[in-house]
């Protein structure tokens, strides 16, 4: 029987399968109320350094450690982990302030996604097979990783790091966004019970625990999400010791409406996920190419769904889509990126604004009506409830816009017509391009992006295969007498 846990006492960092105090803690603040939550621990360099010390310890038996025994020690933890689920998403609506709703969907997705990485193995691979010799591909383990994640989607992205590395015979040190510490604390408390000690470990910090980490020369490989400027300095940290890295870094992603889609079918879902998470999620639908024989009618579609079923609240209330924008620094950039339709002159369809007399950081959707392909609002993610729709007429000339930008983590084509919503598609420079859909994720997937949007690749077999080294071994058959 799983231990349950108190989501509100966090008596340390997870070092070692035990709890380590801190001389300073700090905490965040719940983005919907302005109110301040429970003190966490801030690693100190000596923290890091235990962690690591541990982590290169156990390493050493967790990487001879069978296969179906690692699996059999995830699906034990995924097991721990749903039995607390009722508290951890209650936990991750407070720290995130996504809608209950959602954070459910995250903690499914994330219970899914452990279950199907226990089935994973990356297996050696035969190249050459003759009378003479046989050489294989073979992929060890790095060492010890580091798993730095964001605050949007801390659940799902964090296990998410932490389940390929374990499953290729890794061990992790898990580092949560000093935003959203909480949750990610709690899984590594749950994983104590669970796997050796070292294996997973969890260190909660301030500003300075992600350029040790990178820097620290014990670590072996950093996987990184979050934004592109802060993905650039972690590649050139990591640089200083060689270590690998992945980076899943920002999107602006385009979704191109074809003239013949039915648009009482596809505007919800395309309406519903621009705004999910309060567009706080890299892979959303961020630019909306509409063509031009159906954009008035698609437009003043879009705007009725957004006022009739995008409620914005607390995540604990009914029926909420947008939450709460998640701390006070996005808060002022989106609040930025709204102060530019009166300065930019853009036309809305939807205005939207900073929620009057409310204690949390929330803001009312906002769509843009066709600005100009060189405004902000478009070159720019906007990572909060407010998007642009745009005209277009020329296949080749929509796939040069949406082409046009250094991100390239998604993209999506809406078409009745497959044949030529594929060749469009087909023609995206994104890591991840859907067909009448848009944001499918599934754990035995790699997704990644393209130009700016990251390096390497999470999920997915390949995925797993950036937790490991590749390694040529050659068995000559031939004796020698």
């Amino acid at each position: 029987m799983a231990s349950k846990i108190n989501i509100e006492t966090y008596p340390g960092n997870i070092i070692n399968n035990e709890f380590v105090s801190t001389p300073t803690t700090r905490h965040s603040i719940d983005p919907a109320t302005g109110k301040p939550l429970y003190e966490v621990p801030v690693a100190r360099k000596e923290d890091l350094d235990a962690a690591v010390k541990h982590a290169r310890a156990s390493f050493k038996s967790w990487s001879a450690t069978p296969f179906e025994d690692r699996s059999k020690l995830l699906l034990a933890y995924a097991d721990a982990v749903e039995a607390n689920r009722t508290d951890l998403e209650r936990l991750q609506t407070m720290e995130q302030g996504k809608p209950l709703s959602l954070a459910q969907t995250e903690v499914n997705m994330a219970l899914t996604w452990l279950r199907q990485f226990a089935t994973m193995e990356v297996k050696s691979e035969i190249i050459e097979d003759t009378a003479e010799r046989t050489i294989y591909s073979t992929f060890p383990p790095l060492g010890v990783c580091a798993a730095i994640v964001p605050w949007n989607w801390p659940i799902l992205l964090g296990l998410g790091k932490v389940g390929p590395a374990l499953m290729t015979g890794n061990t992790v040190i898990m580092k949560p966004s000093p935003y959203t510490p909480y949750c990610n604390l709690k899984l590594g408390e749950i994983a104590m019970s669970i796997f050796p000690p070292g294996v997973f470990q969890v260190l909660s910090g301030d500003d300075s625990l992600g350029p040790w980490i990178t820097e620290h020369p014990g670590i072996d490989m950093v996987s990184f999400t979050g934004s592109i400027p802060t993905g650039k300095r972690v590649a050139a940290s990591c640089a200083k010791t060689l270590k690998r890295y992945v980076l899943e870094l920002g999107g602006n992603d385009a979704a191109i409406v074809c003239d013949d889609v039915d648009i009482s079918k596809c505007l919800p879902k395309i309406t519903t996920l621009a705004f999910l998470n309060s567009g706080q999620i890299c892979m959303l639908p961020k630019r909306i190419y509409i063509h031009e024989k159906i954009y008035d009618q698609f437009r003043d579609a879009m705007v009725e769904f957004t006022k009739n079923n995008i409620k914005t609240g607390g995540g604990f209330e009914a029926d909420v889509v947008v939450g709460p924008i998640q701390n006070s620094m996005q808060f002022d950039l989106v609040k930025d990126m709204y102060s530019q339709i009166d300065k930019a002159g853009w036309k809305t369809a939807l205005d939207g604004k900073a929620r009057d007399g409310a204690e949390g950081y929330f803001m009312e959707p906002a769509i843009i009506d066709n600005p100009p392909e060189a405004s902000r609002i478009v070159v720019e993610e906007p990572f909060g409830p407010i998007v642009p729709i745009m005209k277009w007429s020329s296949d080749d000339d929509v796939i040069e816009r949406a082409n046009a930008l250094e991100t390239g983590l998604g993209a999506s084509v809406w078409s009745k017509d497959l044949v030529r919503a594929e060749k469009m598609a087909r023609q995206l420079s994104a890591g991840s391009v859907w067909v009448n859909s848009h944001f499918d994720v599934a754990p035995n997937v790699p997704f990644g992006g393209h130009k700016e949007s990251g390096i390497g690749m999470e999920w997915g077999i390949e995925g797993f295969k950036h937790y490991t080294n590749t390694r040529s071994l050659w068995v000559w058959k031939k004796t020698f007498d």
